[in-house]
């Protein structure tokens, strides 16, 4: 079949040939497959061997093979179907070849007389052995096999797997692929980066084909190698560049805002508290950026942390911003800071603001105002916290909840938004950049903490408050919902409080706000007497609140809700969750909605209820709720299943965090790469943004994010 021409351009990006990209060609685009280097790092997912024959007489059921011979019949038979039959014959045996769909052009190359080399399943059919749909092309006599094993890409429908072949190859020929690292740097016995791609797009037939698909040949090993290479050099590029910035020294005063704020806490500081409050505490006093992640499980208080934090920011007369990515989970951080900061701000004439999509008109217009005279000491909100019409008077400090949350452009935004958003000067030199604390109830395995959060600071808070009591977690299959309802009716009757979680279903909003709303009508009326509440993600902020401020008061005893209650949702007096479809929800975010209950003194617990079959996937996750209530652990194993990409929210980028190496299998040579990156970028700079370009290209920003 004709071939289109492969993409032009030595290492230019595809898109500069403009608009006028059509066909193979914008889908490449659409692949990201852009420049040289990029066709020359997009490995095949598997091989063909069309490097032998298989004589027609030899074949087996159920083997994959290649044949070649001339077709003495070619004809369309009309069955249950229509269907063109071809019999191919190579002088000791007969193949039948069979298609279901096929196109005149086909029908043509396979005319009787021709000679066809195909490639496919064999199969008993009716008339004999066959194969259903192989992949075959017409060939002269004596035409010479692959030399070879034929690569597989990843590829799109747009893209033939002919076209993109003599793409890459004509890639391979054009791309920069000089050695740049030293042996030294790299681990013994590893082919040059040259060797590595001519072999992994050109196998020879003898090649263990397990160590292609496994990773673990030497060619596989350089280029993953590289590509965590590639990703250290970036992350230590990125904490080099922040540590060259300017950041105001905050400090707090002896009996000034902090101390005020220690002596009303009605509660005393955990160790674990204490230890990573004075370790933000240092890095405030510094005068550049602090970059600083602040981890710790579901209700290890997490909040307050924050809260002295912002303290120590107004306290040297500066303004912090805090920002959730739901209006719920800004709301319970605004409340409590409500309660313990704002009495002690009022003395000093200073406010706090609230920013959110719900807020608007002369409301919005006054905090705004507020927030640029420097009069709102501390902004809580949502996304709307770095709207383009937010201008802070003197922002020192910049504190993001649940950051993975946000959609990677929003995360960029807020970097951007921060680096405008700096005080006066003091002095002369560039101007001053906010301090930023993120904060994750989402533990982060150590493979991840080495690697996408390598220019973080990492600060945990591994132990829980006193009083908090483990949750117990059942797993229920659908069939046993009477039981469960019947242990509703019994914790209402003691006082107690309960959520009923539905799933989102991603195809349709309304598909979603329907079954909740199906939901809180049949739990109604298996419980009468008992006040059912609703709460879902289209609701308006205003009714979100009033609900919430309901089931918080304890004026409703069952809440109906979707995920909107995941994060941020404090209620002491619940003491059971049931969770619908858990089949249907990540492992994260199972462990955070498990965590809406006990963090009262009762013991609690969380009923998962699934529907049958389970996926291996599915039930690993059950399993592992019901086996620990650890956060730590359940993020291990959420890696485990689900790997990092999916796990960091990858996909809102559209991007692979790494798209070759395996963080659990590879740590050796992760290992090798933290331990080269530093003193790489140190003595050769040059050399390594050039691996950084050659790797990564753009989205070394997304790192950053």
């Amino acid at each position: 079949m004709p071939e289109a021409q492969p993409p032009p351009a030595p290492n230019k990006p595809a898109a500069a040939a403009g608009k006028s990209l059509s066909g193979p060609a914008q889908a490449m685009v659409k692949l990201g497959l852009r420049r040289d280097i990029d066709l020359a790092l997009h490995l095949p997912m598997r091989y063909e061997d069309e490097t032998r024959l298989q004589p027609i007489s030899a074949l087996r059921d159920g083997q994959t093979a290649q044949v070649e011979g001339v077709v003495r019949d070619s004809r369309v038979e009309l069955r249950s179907r229509r269907q063109l039959v071809v019999h191919l014959a190579d002088g000791g045996g007969e193949l039948v070849l069979r298609f279901l769909n096929f196109y005149p052009a086909q029908q043509k190359q396979l005319a009787a007389g021709q000679r066809v080399r195909a490639r496919g399943e064999v199969r008993a059919g009716f008339f004999g052995r066959e194969m259903v749909h192989p992949a075959f092309k017409v060939v002269a006599e004596g035409e010479p096999l692959p030399r070879t094993l034929t690569p597989v890409y990843p590829t799109s429908a747009q893209l033939p797997q002919a076209y993109l072949r003599k793409a890459v190859a004509s890639a391979l020929l054009r791309a920069p692929l000089a050695e740049l690292l030293t042996p030294e740097m790299l681990p013994p016995g590893l082919p040059t980066l040259r060797e590595a791609l001519l072999f992994l797009h050109q196998p020879p037939p003898a090649t263990v084909l397990e160590t292609l698909e496994d990773h673990s040949h030497p060619a596989w090993q350089r280029l993953k190698y590289e590509e965590l290479l590639a990703q250290q050099l970036s992350q230590a590029a990125a904490q080099r560049e922040r540590a060259a910035l300017r950041a105001p020294a905050l400090t707090a005063a002896t009996g000034g805002l902090v101390d005020q704020l220690h002596a009303v806490l009605p509660f005393t500081l955990t160790a674990a508290q204490q230890r990573v409050v004075t370790e933000i505490g240092t890095d405030l006093a510094r005068p550049r950026p602090m970059h600083r992640l602040l981890q710790g499980d579901v209700g290890s208080g997490k909040t307050v942390v924050a809260a002295l934090a912002a303290a120590v920011a107004i306290d040297s007369g500066w303004q912090c911003a805090l920002m959730a990515p739901t209006e719920i989970l800004a709301e319970q951080h605004f409340r409590k800071l409500i309660g313990w900061l704002a009495p002690l701000l009022a003395e000093r004439g200073r406010t706090i603001a609230w920013l959110s999509g719900s807020r608007k008109g002369k409301g919005r217009k006054a905090m705004l105002e507020q927030v640029a005279s420097g009069e709102a000491a501390l902004i809580v909100g949502t996304h709307a916290v770095i709207q383009d019409d937010v201008v802070f008077a003197r922002l020192g400090l910049a504190v993001v909840d649940e950051q993975h949350r946000f959609g990677v452009a929003q995360r960029l935004a807020l970097r951007a938004k921060l680096e405008s958003s700096s005080g006066p000067e003091a002095g002369a030199g560039p101007p001053l950049e906010p301090h930023l604390l993120m904060m994750s109830a989402t533990p982060i395995p150590r493979t991840l903490a080495m690697t996408y959060f390598a220019d973080l600071d990492v600060s945990t808070i591994d132990e829980l408050p006193p009083g908090r009591t483990p949750v117990l977690t059942k797993v229920f299959a659908d069939n046993r919902r009477d039981q469960v309802i019947a242990r509703i009716r019994d914790e209402i009757e003691r006082g107690r409080q309960i959520y009923w979680v539905c799933p989102l279903v991603e195809e349709s909003e309304h598909l979603d706000l329907q079954n909740a709303t199906e939901t809180q009508a049949r739990l109604g009326a298996a419980l009468p007497g008992v006040s059912v509440g609703l709460l879902h993600g289209r609701m308006a902020g205003a009714d979100k609140a009033a609900v919430m401020a309901q089931f918080t008061a304890g004026q409703l005893q069952l809440l109906v809700a979707t995920t909107v209650i995941e994060v941020g949702v404090d209620v002491p007096n619940a003491s059971l969750m049931v969770v619908e479809h858990a089949e249907r929800f990540g492992l994260a975010q199972l462990h955070q909605l498990r965590g809406r209950v006990g963090r009262g003194a009762v013991a609690s617990v969380c009923v998962l209820l699934y529907t049958a079959p389970l996926s291996a996937t599915g039930k690993a996750r059950l399993q592992a709720m019901a086996e620990t209530t650890d956060g730590f652990e359940i993020a291990r194993r959420d890696l485990e299943i689900r790997g990092p990409g999916e796990f960091m929210g990858a996909r809102q980028s559209g991007d692979a965090l790494l798209r070759f190496a395996d963080l659990n299998a590879d740590s050796a040579l992760l290992q090798r790469a933290r331990a080269v990156a530093p003193g790489l970028l140190q003595r050769e700079p040059q050399l390594a943004l050039q691996h950084i370009e050659r790797w990564l290209g753009g989205k070394a920003e997304f790192l950053k994010a």
